[in-house]
């Protein structure tokens, strides 16, 4: 085998789950062999440059090997080579992620629960006593 399709290549090679993820990540644009785009049916050999484009990172491959079957991640990793340029991409990424503040926890979570509304007012004091009741216009004549 010298040859293989692209679709079921980012498969053997765990980059994608299933050959049909595979092929709509292609089909979006993400994955593009020897600086072209690429359709599914596209023929990767090797020694060809495949870039995959994943949550904002690409990296950046060379086709080592062609499997038919999808094995475990450790006989994957043997399919291809990630460059250099890549490999240094991926990290200063992983570094921006680790340094920078996670933007949920500036967001409050929603409603307050029970307790937590009963907390607040008591914080800000205001309890069932302060709060306007019936009970209060007691001594206003009815129309």
């Amino acid at each position: 085998m010298d040859r293989m399709r692209i679709d079921k290549w980012l498969w053997a090679a765990r980059f994608c789950k299933t050959r049909s993820l595979a092929a709509e990540e292609i089909d979006k644009g993400r994955v593009t062999v020897n600086g072209q785009e690429a359709k599914p049916a596209r023929e990767v050999r090797p020694g060809d440059t495949v870039a995959v484009r994943r949550e904002g990172i690409t990296r950046t491959v060379v086709v080592k090997g062609l499997s038919a079957v999808r094995g475990p991640a450790p006989v994957a990793q043997l399919l291809y080579e990630e460059t250099p340029e890549s490999v240094r991409e991926r990290e200063r990424a992983a570094e921006a992620r680790r340094y920078a503040r996670e933007p949920a926890l500036a967001i409050g979570h929603g409603r307050p629960t029970k307790r937590e509304r009963r907390d607040l007012d008591e914080a800000r004091g205001q309890g069932w006593g302060d709060r306007w009741s019936a009970s209060v216009d007691e001594g206003k004549p009815r129309r």
